[in-house]
């Protein structure tokens, strides 16, 4: 990783196209302005991990993950619980 001290105003460049700009610096809080192409996505971190979560969720277990679970919380029961058959 590498490591850039930068003051208020300064910027640094990632190839060509891409500049990054300290537009603030307040407390613990650094605000960062990104020019680069229209055609590249940028995305906070936390939001691409939110949206891989959420997107695993909604697909949810397989047929075959649902067929272990069951298995294992009817060997996990204790004699005589539950409901009869």
């Amino acid at each position: 990783m590498l490591i850039l001290t930068r003051k208020r105003g300064e910027s640094f460049l990632i190839n060509d196209d891409i500049e990054l700009v300290i537009s603030d610096i307040s407390g613990d809080q650094v605000k960062i302005g990104i020019k680069a192409p229209a055609s590249y996505k940028i995305l906070r971190k936390e939001l691409v991990q939110t949206i891989e979560t959420n997107r695993l969720a909604a697909k949810g277990p397989s047929a075959v993950q649902m067929h272990s679970l069951m298995e294992q919380l009817k060997r996990s029961r204790p004699e005589g619980s539950g409901d009869k058959e």
